[in-house]
């Protein structure tokens, strides 16, 4: 029985690094969300599809040395796993996907694995995942039917991508799935498109109008408002010297769940939360900077 069960698009990434150069890595939204809550020492499944080429290999082999359960994750033979680039400049990080018809893009429902959603103590799955395909966006509805049917709790991160889908779109289909969901993890830009309302008070008001329990509303740089419904708190940002935002929000979502899992207390799993998200701006890529828990436990990373 998997603690956080995950599904998603898994992506082989190269970012671009100040030597010009490109350093190889992985992505994938949620798959850099299993590979964080792993590093912190729960039980994390993930359900994803993935060619039979080099890509989805060397995926498998970053979720065999990581300790994510990937015995969920088909390959489809013939087919490609989905690239992305990373560029970087004075205005942040830019990403150039390369993952139209890939493997994960075509998983349809009957391909879920109804016994493992259902005996895990809690389901994540994000927007990315709606809006990639139709396959994919129907395999991620019956999943978190799934988990909803057998009570397991479910958390999802909305990651608005408008090169997927029309924002319209993506609202209507996104908030029909935070209704289902009891843990929402939003960060403020994608919320304020999604919601049309710009105080972090004002968002998370409406989230919890929809159904969550708990909001973590990442507010970048700037730190985290967290509410579980009896007040919100914000926590301010940590100051790192921070060279790549990749898979920051992952990474946030990530330690948050697993400590969250672990204490049931979500401030204190949003204080851990936002400090590994800092953590994990100091080097380049989605994953290697992840921190592991007892980084995050030494606490000598950082000034406040």
């Amino acid at each position: 029985m998997a603690d956080l069960i995950c599904l998603g698009e898994p992506l082989f990434e190269l970012n671009a690094c100040q030597d010009g150069l490109f350093k190889g890595g992985f992505g994938g939204d949620v798959s850099n969300v299993a590979v964080a809550a792993a590093r912190q020492g729960i039980d994390v499944a993930l359900i994803a599809r993935v060619g039979d080429d080099q890509f989805g290999e060397k995926l498998r082999g970053l979720w065999s040395r990581e300790g994510v359960n990937h015995e969920h994750v088909l390959s489809a033979s013939g087919e490609d796993t989905g690239l992305y680039f990373v560029f970087h400049d004075g205005h942040g990080h830019h990403f150039v996907y390369r993952r139209k018809g890939s493997a994960a893009s075509r998983m349809l429902p009957e391909q879920i694995p109804g016994d493992a959603i259902s005996n895990a103590r809690m389901f994540y799955t994000s927007g990315i995942s709606l809006g990639v395909s139709p396959e994919l966006q129907s395999t991620t509805q019956e999943a978190i039917h799934t988990a909803r049917q057998f009570g397991v709790s479910i958390a999802f991160d909305p990651n608005l991508r408008t090169a997927l889908w029309p924002l319209d779109k993506a609202r209507q289909v996104t908030h029909d799935a935070m209704r289902r969901c009891n843990i929402v993890l939003p960060g403020l830009d994608d919320a304020r498109q999604l919601t049309s309302l710009h105080s972090p008070e004002d968002i998370i008001d409406f989230y919890h109008n929809l159904g969550a329990e708990v909001v973590a509303l990442s507010l970048g740089a700037d730190g985290v408002s967290i509410s579980d419904g009896q007040g919100i708190l914000t926590i301010p940002g940590v100051t790192v010297p921070a060279v790549d935002a990749t898979g920051a929000g992952d990474c946030f979502n990530g330690i948050f769940l697993s400590a969250y899992l672990k204490n049931k207390d979500a401030l204190k799993s949003a204080e851990l939360a936002n400090r590994g998200a800092a953590l994990s701006t100091t080097g380049f890529g989605a994953v290697d900077p992840i921190p592991y828990g007892k980084d995050l436990t030494e606490g000598n990373h950082f000034n406040d």
